[in-house]
């Protein structure tokens, strides 16, 4: 096993690349060819060599795939470093019964989930990354009890024989559930794998997840500088792995997968600026699940003029009510193709080198019944992503919308309960242009709120009240809409509208209190446009 040890002092790549040259990333955590119903997938079907070179078909247009081979502790690629007949004897040992997993049972018969994308990449055109998952805490809490068959691609002998390698006690606690990487060798499992990968896969780039989970150390034992040491001594043992491994004048692009705010990173020992210097070529900035247009992209621009800059877009802008047990259990607002464009056109204007898709493909049927409908994932925009001059020629639907559920992104970007008589401010980023017309701004609210009176004025200007729209621009989603009752609308002049921060005023004039989750403000094309 490579060997992390302990802090690394690390210094800035000795030969400085040119910025990667990638306009759209597209991350596949892999997990979706079992979850997802899909045009070469049907619910039980087997993992094949097919649908694996089908997962990189479909998004062909991209141009660097990003696969997550696992979760990051048990390999789906054949391993000396936990060789797959080591690990299903432990599992069946420590859990009484046989493991079975459809990428599990591909590998017993002899297949290699990389290579086969690796492959499929080369064929296609496109550069092959793997994405690893530093600190995954899905399934973790079934260490103990409950585990299932399918369990053997997360619940590992080194997890479960070392619980003092966890950051606290609770295994019903994602934030203390995983590995402590104040300890050596939970880093040390980690970039075994890695190295691994490295050393045995034509790769061009490599990427870090620290989103998958915002979890690393115990924050009351550890100081901000040890966190930092930590994960970019970290990402300069990769970033020297890249280059040993390397072909002869080939480099190996190095990514993060970070919170998109910056006021999470201190507590996972992230310092962008300190991690480019150690040899980090692409900063990939993740709202975690969601699509969001508010991030802090203007300031990791300026942090790391250097490195090419993305911001992450996924199937999903909001999270609503649970409608079953399970991970996937929740109903959810689906991301529009305008409300994709809006958000790249402004982080285009932020400074952003390209986009990254994530989750993309969670528009198909998955998770508990009652989450539709569903439909096919609109691999149409991709191509558009790439011309940032097209982009600011489309409609433009601004939102806000309370998109985390996750407590380590720290700050909510909107949930606010308006109280009568109280005015208050919302700030959204707008990058109009002249070919827009007059829209509307919409109010949703968590409840019923149609006993409610609004005044809204944006940037000073107030707005006159509207008929309920239920889709300003049309789009084929249905699902999480919610219902009239929740909202409020406005007309909304284009000239209201600035480039840059807007000041949104809500006052509610009259009524019980209200929770907001979501507004959006959508500027149509004028009609010569």
């Amino acid at each position: 096993m490579g060997a992390a040890g302990g802090m690394l002092a690390v210094g800035p790549s000795q030969a400085q690349p040119p910025k990667a040259p990638f306009k759209v990333l597209f991350n596949n955590d892999s997990t979706n060819l079992l979850s997802c119903v899909s045009p070469y997938h049907a619910k039980g079907d087997p993992v094949t060599t097919e649908r694996i070179q089908a997962m990189v078909d479909e998004a062909a247009e991209v141009d660097a795939h990003l696969l997550m081979p696992g979760m990051g502790w048990a390999p789906w690629w054949p391993s000396k470093v936990l060789p797959l007949e080591d690990h299903h004897r432990w599992f069946e040992a420590a859990y009484g019964m046989a493991p079975r997993n459809a990428y599990h049972d591909y590998l017993l018969a002899g297949g290699d989930v990389v290579q086969v994308f690796v492959d499929r990449c080369r064929e296609r055109g496109v550069a092959p990354f793997i994405s690893f998952r530093l600190n995954d805490g899905h399934h973790l809490e079934h260490v103990d009890e409950g585990a299932q068959p399918w369990n053997v691609q997360s619940l590992t002998q080194f997890y479960k024989d070392h619980p003092e390698y966890r950051i606290g006690p609770d295994v019903r606690n994602w934030n203390q559930h995983v590995q402590n990487w104040a300890i050596p060798e939970v880093r040390a499992y980690k970039y075994a794998f890695i190295e691994e990968l490295c050393e045995n896969y034509d790769l061009d780039g490599f990427e870090l997840d620290f989103m998958r989970h915002c979890s690393y150390f115990d924050l009351d034992k550890t100081t901000s500088e040890q966190r930092r040491d930590i994960m970019t001594g970290f990402v300069g043992q990769v970033r020297k792995l890249l280059d040993r491994t390397a072909g002869p004048g080939q480099h190996r692009w190095l990514s993060a997968r970070v919170p998109c705010r910056l006021d999470a990173h201190d507590r996972l020992g992230i310092d962008l600026k300190a991690m480019a210097a150690a040899g980090l070529d692409m900063v990939n900035l993740s709202p975690y699940y969601f699509t969001q247009q508010e991030t802090d992209l203007p300031a990791v621009r300026a942090l790391v003029p250097g490195a090419a800059v993305y911001l992450e877009m996924t199937h999903a802008t909001v999270v609503g009510p649970a409608v079953g047990r399970g991970y996937d259990n929740f109903s959810f607002r689906r991301t529009t193709d305008d409300q994709f464009y809006t958000a790249a056109h402004k982080a285009y204007a932020h400074g952003a080198d390209g986009m990254s898709l994530f989750n993309f493909v969670y528009y198909r049927e998955h998770g508990t019944p009652g989450r539709g409908p569903f439909g096919e994932p609109p691999f149409h925009i991709i191509p558009r992503l790439k011309d940032p001059a097209w982009l600011a020629r489309q409609p433009q639907w601004n939102y806000l919308s309370d998109v985390t559920n996750n407590p380590s992104m720290v700050e909510r970007p909107l949930k606010r309960t308006v109280e009568p008589g109280k005015p208050y401010t919302f700030t959204m980023t707008c990058f109009p242009t002249d070919h827009l017309a007059d829209g509307v701004l919409r109010l949703m609210t968590s409840g019923d709120s149609s006993g409610c009176a609004w005044a809204v004025k944006v940037n000073g200007a107030a707005l006159e009240r509207t008929d309920f729209v239920a889709k300003p621009i049309e789009h084929p989603h249905d699902g999480g809409l919610g219902q009239p009752e929740q909202y409020a609308c406005f007309a909304c002049p284009r000239a209201a509208v600035k480039k840059g921060a807007n000041a949104l005023e809500v006052t509610m004039t009259d009524g019980d209190p209200a929770t907001v989750i979501y507004i959006d403000l959508v500027l149509p094309l004028a009609p010569t446009a």
